[in-house]
């Protein structure tokens, strides 16, 4: 499964469940990366308008990683 589709099923399935505050969405903002709840990344992702998926970088559910995107090492 593709990382967006892999993504998106983790939203969906935290979205309509009653735990969407134990999510936890760490995404990259310019050099820095923000940590905030599922319901608050909604708000200021404007419902998954303003933030696009490739700028997030680890989802974690309590201290469950769901997601993690690799970050390659560039060789010199």
């Amino acid at each position: 499964m593709t990382k967006k589709g892999v993504i998106n099923e983790i939203f969906s399935k935290a979205r309509f469940g009653n735990e969407a505050e134990t999510y936890k969405i760490f995404y990259r903002d310019f050099e820095k990366i923000i940590e905030v709840t599922l319901p608050e990344f909604i708000k200021v992702s404007e419902n998954f308008e303003t933030i696009p998926i490739s700028r997030i970088k680890k989802i974690k559910k309590n201290n469950t990683i769901l997601f993690e995107k690799n970050t390659r090492l560039s060789t010199s």
